[in-house]
């Protein structure tokens, strides 16, 4: 036996008043299937991005400056000019140890917000909404700059994220 939501609730005191129709959110995450996946895909993008920390600090920066410079020398990149030679400038002990925390940050936010989004609380819709809302304009500029379907998947994904998470947050309200 399931315990009783507030919905539940609503509907048996409705049953009562036969005249009135008054539709409560339920905030159960069985109500929305649509967090269910975000919250998947956000747990998933954390959970990468901690492994990725995890895996720079086990690293070093020693063996990366190595795979950089053989990247440099296969690919016949100017070892001096460009995102390559800035890269290999990177790669040092702090270099490597600030990509890792903030890494390490971006994996326990997206985790939190997937964990939030599982449980259906309003925080989690907001930080959603947030991060969603800042992709946002790199999605639409990438668009613009090289369209195709690639990045139209990516802007339709994005808004379909919003839309969920926008709506989620609306039917709290109501």
């Amino acid at each position: 036996m399931r315990p009783e939501t507030p919905t539940d609730v609503a509907q048996d005191s409705g049953a009562s008043n036969a005249g009135s129709s008054v539709r409560h959110y339920n905030p159960s995450p069985r109500a929305h299937p649509g967090l269910h996946a975000i919250a998947l895909v956000e747990i998933g993008k954390g959970l990468l991005a901690l492994l990725a920390a995890s895996g720079l600090e086990l690293i070093g920066p020693a063996p990366l400056r190595r795979w950089v410079w053989e990247l440099i020398r296969h690919f016949q990149f100017d070892p001096n000019h460009g995102a390559m030679a800035w890269l290999v400038n990177a790669l040092s002990p702090g270099g490597v140890h600030l990509a890792a925390a903030v890494a390490a940050l971006y994996g326990v936010m997206h985790v939190l917000e997937g964990w939030g989004l599982w449980h259906a609380r309003a925080w989690a819709s907001w930080l959603g909404c947030v991060t969603v809302a800042l992709y946002l304009p790199f999605d639409l500029y990438a668009l613009a700059k090289h369209p195709g379907w690639l990045a139209l998947v990516v802007v339709a994904i994005n808004l379909l994220v919003l839309w969920v998470l926008a709506r989620d947050l609306v039917m709290r309200k109501r």
